[in-house]
């Protein structure tokens, strides 16, 4: 059986801080890694969003250890503040992306190294697109344009104008047919780290689950249900989400470009107050030890803001 790791674990902890009496949110319940942490940390509550339907397994076996410590709310974090419209909590944590239990679960079709249903969506009771629907039925254009915007693949023309050719005969059903017509035109060099079809595998899984928007609206919730003092931290696993959560922070924290010390400073009265504070302007890595034990972490990057007080004359 595969270990899930919970990514950055002893990062998030120690950014969240989590204390007796305090109330925290894990939107990317998962497996019920960094719950399971938080309650074990301090004696406090934790409120838990996942919109998988396995996760009500574990959040199962949390119940009967934590028992009205731990609350499950079956939802998208993006919604966070519907879920939660009267609590203001010390700490709200993502680990966005597919959670390892759903890269190794070969039926849910996330991953091309085992042949599945090309599916692809986070919740499978909640209708919508599959990933099978967008290959077989979009246009050239608008599939070579999905995988490269989300997922940074040059050859995305090429892979799209494959996949179309290949569909006349055939429509895609299976994660390996899928895989093998991207490699069929990407070819792997010797200093790639990745498999061809990994670029074109996330942009489809990014578009099937709006992955973006739903970062978008969590992050945009996080002011409204965080007290002051309460932490945000984000932990992230490609360049579209990290660049997303830096500049949200940038943003709300204050920290844009004045322009040329050199020329004469504009005050604007009508802008916004910052309602976080950064602690640091760099993305926290994992640790090289980390790394060697849970190969999938390599790529997270975590970014922590820290909600500031509403008055402006009591910013932090």
């Amino acid at each position: 059986m595969t270990k899930h790791y919970p990514v950055m674990l002893p990062e998030v902890l120690e950014a969240l801080s989590p204390k007796d009496g305090g109330v925290y949110v894990d939107g990317t319940f998962g497996n019920g890694g960094y719950t399971a942490a938080i309650l074990e940390a301090a004696n406090c509550n934790v409120y838990a969003i996942d919109r998988d339907d396995n996760a009500e397994i574990r959040a199962d076996e949390l119940r009967g250890k934590y028992g009205d410590r731990f609350t499950f709310l079956r939802g998208c974090f993006g919604d966070v503040k519907s879920l939660l419209p009267s609590i203001k909590v010390d700490g709200f944590v993502l680990d966005v992306g597919v959670s390892s239990m759903q890269i190794d679960e070969a039926d849910r079709g996330f991953s091309f190294r085992f042949d599945g249903a090309l599916d692809m969506r986070m919740d499978v009771s909640g209708g919508g697109v599959t990933a099978a629907d967008i290959v077989n039925t979009y246009e050239e254009e608008a599939l070579a344009n999905l995988i490269y915007e989300y997922g940074g693949e040059r050859k995305s023309r090429h892979i799209a104008r494959k996949i179309v050719e290949m569909r006349k005969s055939k429509p895609f059903e299976r994660t390996l047919e899928l895989a093998d017509a991207v490699r069929s035109v990407v070819y792997k060099l010797h200093k790639d780290k990745i498999d061809p079809a990994t670029r074109t595998f996330q942009a489809l899984r990014i578009a099937v689950n709006d992955e973006l928007g739903e970062l978008e609206r969590a992050l945009d919730a996080s002011a409204g249900i965080l007290a002051n003092d309460g932490v945000l931290v984000v932990v992230s696993f490609h360049s579209l989400e990290d660049g997303r959560v830096k500049r949200f922070l940038k943003e709300k924290s204050g920290d844009v470009s004045r322009g040329s010390r050199h020329l004469p400073q504009v005050v604007d009265d009508n802008a916004d107050a910052p309602i976080f504070k950064m602690l640091s302007r760099k993305a926290v890595k994992p640790s090289d030890k980390e790394v060697a034990e849970n190969p999938r972490s390599r790529s997270a990057r975590m970014r922590v803001g820290v909600r500031t007080k509403t008055c402006a004359g009591d910013l932090i």
